[in-house]
């Protein structure tokens, strides 16, 4: 917390502002907009709500293709479940470990022939990017191959508040975008989310949707289903504080990644080959996670799991990259289309601990643990 989440929360009591909606929505909404650049916003109960409702918006149905990101956490592809619909997954490029532009192509085109893989032959309703660990996806090829089929992206910016492509943040190149104030994001409201657009009206619907679909009548009237999807006033006077702190947030998480970069870089130089997800000139990460890739093939036999036992004998927590969702037993019989990039990324990457708060003593602690792993697999 940065300290003005509190003051906020307590107008919240003090003007008995405590359910749905209320003046710190609107404020955080406002926020947002000026933040990322968007026209408008919605505060949410979550990053998968937002996600749900804009896949509705979309007129999702059941047998309908969506297109998504294989590297990912779950919540990227269980909303196109929710409406019965099929995703379609993608493999990563090996530069951001985002979607790969040739692997979408190639998905696209398998919908629309109905190759053996997809069966049916019909135009997916939508593409989800996903920026991994902060990281942007390549959005202008993406967008680009998916104007050219007329088909809508709706950008997972959920781990990546605060990174830009071009010059423009993450989660407004597509039609919609979608971020997560879960407590492990970069700022957090506890639980919440918000979806952004360009398109007013798209917006204007899902705060509709999120309220229970209710009609603008006196007593109590619903034309379409509706959902519970909106974010709590006190919820929002958290963000509003959040929002305050971004910056040093991001400065925070990045100082963490060059901590982690400049300390590898001495054992590269002695013959180890540890990697990390890198910048282009394009690109400007949050850093929100900070991860790395130990092939033991180029590294005397180091896996990325014994580093992450080694770590974990101390107390001290890291884990494997998001295991890919062709590879879970809920999605496995979906389809997908790539190369195994991201399976050998799963096999190799370890997400290092990343917190802002992260201390020298803490890093004193890390360093102890992974130099006494490194020093016993030196050649």
């Amino acid at each position: 917390m940065g300290g003005k989440e509190q003051t906020y929360v307590d107008e919240a009591f003090k003007t008995n502002w405590i359910a749905p909606l209320g003046p710190h929505v609107n404020n955080f909404e406002t926020d947002l907009c000026d933040y990322t650049g968007a026209s408008y916003a919605a505060a949410l109960s979550s990053g998968t709500a937002a996600l749900h409702l804009a896949l509705i918006m979309l007129d999702l149905k059941p047998g309908d293709y969506v297109i998504c990101q294989g590297m990912t956490f779950s919540a990227s592809a269980n909303p196109i479940v929710y409406q019965d619909a099929i995703p379609i997954f993608v493999d990563s490029e090996p530069e951001t470990w985002n979607m790969n532009p040739e692997h979408l192509e190639r998905a696209i085109k398998s919908c629309i022939e109905g190759n053996p893989n997809t069966q049916n032959a019909k135009l997916p309703k939508a593409i989800i990017p996903v920026h991994l660990y902060g990281m942007p996806s390549k959005m202008d090829e993406i967008t680009a191959i998916a104007n050219k089929y007329g088909i809508p992206v709706i950008e997972d910016a959920a781990e990546s508040l605060g990174s830009s492509y071009l010059g423009k943040h993450t989660g407004i190149a597509g039609k919609m975008g979608i971020l997560s104030f879960n407590g492990n994001k970069i700022i957090t409201t506890s639980g919440g989310g918000a979806l952004i657009s360009d398109d007013e009206a798209l917006i204007s619907k899902s705060r509709f949707l999120a309220t229970q679909a209710r009609d603008p009548a006196v007593h109590y009237q619903h034309s379409e289903i509706g959902y519970n999807y909106r974010m709590s006033n006190v919820l929002a006077g958290i963000g509003r504080g959040q929002m305050e702190v971004l910056p040093e947030r991001i400065k925070q998480r990045r100082a963490n990644f060059n901590r982690y970069k400049i300390w590898f870089e001495k054992w590269n130089v002695a013959g180890f080959d540890i990697r990390f997800q890198e910048e282009d000139s394009e690109m400007f990460s949050n850093r929100w996670l900070t991860a790395i890739l130990v092939d033991p093939a180029k590294n005397n036999g180091l896996t990325s799991e014994i580093i992450r036992l080694a770590l974990d004998e101390e107390n001290i927590e890291a884990r494997p990259l998001w295991k890919p969702m062709h590879l879970q037993p809920v999605f496995e019989e979906y389809p997908f289309f790539g190369d195994g990039t991201s399976e050998r990324l799963f096999d190799h990457g370890l997400c290092l601990p990343s917190g802002s708060n992260l201390t020298d003593e803490d890093f004193a602690r890390i360093f102890e643990v992974l130099g006494a792993v490194l020093k016993d697999f030196s050649k």
